[in-house]
């Protein structure tokens, strides 16, 4: 067996519907494809319609499993109410919330305007927020007892870093959401836990974090002690333990999977102090237009 093979019994999300905000792509397709082999309907959520159906499509497929394609804006609380009741209509319960989506991009924070920070803030935090009060109000509201809710959160998240200042912030919120209502929520049979992912380079996020030359400047295998950058098995096959019934014991946690990256050098990205002026208008100018398309 390898770190690249999955890990539990073929039916062990086996009756579980699952949410996954930022599904249509990335991190969240591979956790929501492992979902689905393991038995689990899921639901995924994002603004791009379009892309969410044709991962939808993909993924059962690929699977056998039936994976319901949901447009929301985790920043509008009307979009999540509807998304929720969308999936709840369609497959009768949720059983797990999976807060994913997400943005960020690398800057000096003197460059940033209010609005951007905002978006950050806005879809990282108060999207969590979005959806972990309305499931989590539901739950109780109905007596739903054995649900959880995991959501990704960094490493930075606790030791703060340069140049993603927004998203650390953000992340930093989510953390303590994720450990207060372990406390707060345990008792209407909910847990709460957060995984925090080190190096798993994905297309779209990796180009708005490390454009350009910049990929070969800053290669990750130089700062994580195992030399190498995460497969999206390995984050998939945790996240399937923590989701299920094996981890009913774990409440309150955040694991982090990154190769030992924070321990050699702490905040992400503070590398970036090495980027000089010239180049970050350049680098400006590149995730902007990424950002357009």
């Amino acid at each position: 067996m390898g770190y690249t093979d999955k890990m539990l019994r073929d039916d062990a999300l086996k009756g579980k519907t699952i949410v996954v905000t930022g599904g249509g792509s990335g991190l969240g397709k591979a956790m929501t494809k492992y979902f689905l082999e393991l038995g689990a309907n899921v639901a995924i959520t994002s603004r791009n319609l379009e892309k969410l159906q044709g991962t939808a499509k993909e993924l059962e497929a690929e699977t056998g499993g039936t994976c319901l394609a949901v447009q929301c804006d985790v920043r509008h609380i009307d979009q999540v109410e509807a998304m929720h009741k969308t999936t709840i209509d369609t497959f009768g319960k949720v059983d797990v919330l999976l807060n994913n989506a997400a943005g960020n991009f690398i800057s000096p924070t003197e460059r940033l305007s209010a609005n951007a920070f905002d978006t950050i803030i806005d879809i990282v935090l108060k999207g969590t927020k979005n959806c972990t009060l309305t499931f989590g109000k539901h739950w109780i509201d109905t007596k739903q007892e054995n649900t959880n809710v995991l959501n990704i959160v960094t490493t930075y998240a606790w030791t703060g870093s340069g140049y993603v200042v927004p998203s650390a912030t953000a992340k930093a919120g989510v953390l303590a959401m994720t450990r207060s209502l372990a406390v707060e929520w345990a008792k209407y049979g909910m847990r709460f836990n957060a995984i925090a992912p080190g190096p798993f380079p994905t297309k779209g996020a990796w180009d708005r974090l490390v454009p350009g030359d910049l990929k070969e400047k800053f290669d990750v295998s130089k700062k994580v002690p195992l030399k190498r950058a995460g497969e999206h098995q390995e984050l998939a096959n945790l996240a399937a333990y923590l989701v299920s019934d094996f981890s009913s014991y774990i409440n309150g946690e955040v694991v982090t999977i990154d190769g030992g990256e924070w321990l050699q050098g702490a905040g992400e990205f503070n590398m970036l102090e090495q980027v000089p002026k010239p180049m970050w208008d350049m680098l400006e100018a590149m995730i902007r237009s990424k950002n357009k398309k």
